[in-house]
């Protein structure tokens, strides 16, 4: 089987796709290119597609690889014969190639080998062989000095035949499929460990079982981490039927009559699957379900971080931003249209200084000292006492009002990064610049911060952690690619993550900009040091220059394609600035006319489209929102009010919904609306306003209940 038939086979894609998809892969091209500018040798995948390939093709030379390993290995031993080797080099399946080798693997002395030193092998062949009953005499006859009597003999047979058996492939595959569709995962309370306050977020699995296969991803997360922190004691297990069911099948399969040897066969088998074969499935099973259980949360901790970079800006505007607190009180910075400081205050409206007045006086001086337009509020300690004291204050224009996640402002305010941008200000400084700029454009600041910090996962702590990083790297990538950049103003952090880019070249870029200004036009990427023709071929297109010397620059149309549009604009008689925008004259292009060997169809209908709406950015616009003003604190929900909220946080069991309070109020996915849900983000999505009915109210655990079944 090659690479091709492998990932076909996995995916049923277009051979030609994957064939010219891996051919791209190989030449350097990074995925976002791929999926948007080379749609025609592609056939159009997507870049989820694309990224399957790419997993595949490296999933398949890992197998390759690990094939080669273990035919050497078997090959050292001399044990190689015609029939392994074929049945080795035919399977691409990891489970069944580390079956295959078991007898052969280096391991620890067992019980087998010591027996096989003491000469026992023979005796347990003609156990096996079930052709004679005289087993006592037999055993009489391999007494030596390691071997005391009989029963030692019989007993070191019986131990090389559950090695045997824990060999076996067929009973191994088997007890495998019998595990994945009846295994069971029990939980029981250390009981030393049960009255203690951190064990009773795990109270529902004080006293747990049920059937793995059918256990969400994150209760067996949840378990798992319980164990974790020693307040469970955990296992997979058959159920006593299903055992002996088990223990009945691998009798069938091996003993062939009844005797003295069946006996002594049945013995061993009941020895295999308690001491080698039940410890050995039940943990293969267990890692199989806890790599689903990862993919799961992976998969909605990266939509959710999806949709959080992808969130509505409010775009280049004077932006007043406050990080609320009490004690400490409030610190307040104004911030000009690019997100740059320029000036920083600190008010004390709340208790216990309660400098109200003083307070308002100076918002109101900031606001029309620095042509204020909006205000940004983070969401943290006293956010909605600062916001009703916002709004109380009279200003000479309409100003709106936005609250804003602060998850993970801290990180960032201590941050490498954060020094670097504000050498000369402390971190309650940046967090609140942190606060003003996530108004402004969420992408171009969160970007700064380590994913995990953002607090839109799912025990993010407790998956795979290269696997989860690779997801979210992938998740930022296509993001900022999907959105497109500021060349001129984008920090280090944005540009790293254009295609084609990364950490190092980006600094390059930085330092060229601020050596040489602002750049003019997109081919002046090629004198950044280092920046060679393959970067500039990816990065170019997902990058912008607005009021550059190309009207083009400021479009998602690749620098590859611009004489192909200068042709288009050229046979409708019109200049390229005529043609960007006008639907008119566009909507005369003969597509068909411009298809060369380098761009078909599929590209030419998107650079029209592109022309049509240059530079439209993907994102919907920032919009007010208004939480309940009789709602303060956990103490003013009461069951059955209905409510305005912000989805905040999306999980596999439901989703979190900000109600304009500390505590955020969990939908479970039963209460989403009428009938079966399966997945959480077909029903909402990240920041999305909601309505919803306050079902319970736990003022002592912080946790309330809500529903949109109202």
């Amino acid at each position: 089987m090659t690479n091709i038939q492998f990932i076909q086979t996995a995916t049923q894609l277009p051979v030609k796709g994957i064939e010219n998809t891996l051919q791209l892969l190989a030449e350097d091209c990074t995925i976002p290119f791929i999926s948007r500018y080379r749609k025609d040798r592609t056939g159009n995948l997507d870049e989820v597609q694309i990224e399957t390939i790419a997993k595949l093709s490296k999933q398949f030379d890992e197998i390759v690889k690990r094939k080669d390993s273990i035919l050497k290995s078997i090959e050292e031993q001399n044990a190689l014969t015609t029939d392994l080797k074929v049945k080795i080099e035919a399977s691409f399946d990891l489970q069944e190639l580390e079956d295959l080798y078991l007898p052969y693997k280096k391991k620890r002395k067992t019980k087998a080998d010591t027996a096989r030193e003491n000469g026992l092998e023979p005796l347990a062949k003609i156990i096996m062989s079930q052709k004679n009953d005289d087993l006592e005499y037999l055993a009489s006859k391999y007494i030596n000095d390691k071997v005391s009597n009989e029963d030692e003999a019989l007993q070191g047979a019986r131990d090389i035949i559950a090695e045997w058996i824990n060999e076996n492939i067929f009973i191994r595959k088997n007890l495998r499929r019998t595990f994945q569709r009846k295994a069971l995962v029990e939980t029981k309370v250390v009981k030393t460990k049960k009255d203690e306050e951190e064990a009773q977020k795990f109270k529902q699995y004080f006293d747990w079982s049920e059937n793995l296969m059918k256990a969400p991803s994150h209760r067996l997360l949840a378990m798992l981490r319980a164990e974790a922190e020693g307040f469970v004691k955990f296992k997979i297990s058959l159920s006593d039927e299903d055992k002996e069911e088990t223990l009945r099948f691998i009798d069938k399969t091996i003993i062939k009559n009844e005797g003295e040897s069946a006996f002594h066969i049945e013995k061993a088998i009941d020895d295999s699957y308690k001491r080698l074969l039940e410890p050995a499935i039940s943990n293969e099973v267990l890692q199989e379900a806890k790599e689903k259980a990862d993919i799961k949360a992976i998969d909605v901790f990266s939509e959710n971080l999806r949709q959080l970079l992808l969130a509505p800006p409010l775009g280049e505007k004077r932006i007043l931003a406050i990080d609320p607190g009490y004690k400490t009180g409030c610190k307040v910075v104004c911030l000009d249209e690019k997100g740059d400081l320029l000036y920083n205050e600190n008010i004390y409206p709340h208790a216990p200084q309660n400098e109200s007045a003083m307070a308002m006086k100076k918002i109101r001086s900031m606001v029309n000292a620095y042509n204020i337009e909006e205000i940004s509020i983070g969401n943290g300690t006293a956010s909605r006492e600062t916001e009703f004291f916002i709004k109380k204050i009279a200003f000479d224009k309409p100003i709106q009002v936005f609250v804003v996640s602060e998850a993970g402002a801290s990180v960032y305010s201590a941050s490498k990064i954060a020094r670097e941008e504000f050498p000369s200000y402390d971190v309650t400084v940046r967090g609140a610049v942190s606060i003003g700029r996530r108004l402004s454009d969420p992408l171009a600041e969160l970007v700064k911060i380590d994913p995990k910090s953002i607090g839109v996962g799912q025990y993010q702590h407790d998956v795979d952690q290269t696997k989860l990083n690779s997801a979210l790297d992938s998740a930022v990538i296509s993001c900022v690619n999907k959105v497109g950049i500021n060349l001129n103003t984008a920090s280090k952090s944005l540009l790293s993550y254009v295609s084609g880019i990364g950490e190092k070249m980006a600094e390059n870029i930085v330092a060229f900009r601020s050596e040489n200004g602002p750049f003019e036009d997109r081919n002046q990427l090629k004198k950044v040091p280092r920046l060679g023709e393959k970067a500039f071929q990816q990065a170019a297109a997902f990058i912008r220059i607005k009021d550059g010397k190309n009207p083009l620059d400021n479009s998602a149309v690749h620098p590859e394609s611009y004489k192909m549009v200068e042709k288009m604009a050229k046979d409708l008689g019109i200049q390229v600035s005529e043609l960007i925008g006008n639907k008119e004259q566009i909507s005369k292009i003969q597509a068909d006319k411009y298809i060369t060997e380098n761009v078909g169809i599929l590209g030419i209908q998107d650079i029209i489209k592109e022309l049509e709406k240059p530079g439209l950015d993907p994102r919907k616009a920032a919009k007010v929102f208004e939480f309940d003003p009789n709602v303060r604190s956990i103490a003013n929900v009461k069951p059955g009010m209905i409510l305005p909220g912000i989805v905040n946080n999306i999980t596999a069991f439901g989703c979190f919904v900000d109600i304009g309070i500390k505590e955020s109020g969990l939908v479970h996915i039963s209460q989403l609306k009428e009938g079966f849900v399966s997945d959480v983000n077909e029903v909402v999505k990240l920041h999305q306003h909601v309505q919803v009915k306050v079902v319970e109210v736990d003022e002592a655990r912080k946790r309330i209940q809500l529903s949109m079944i109202i």
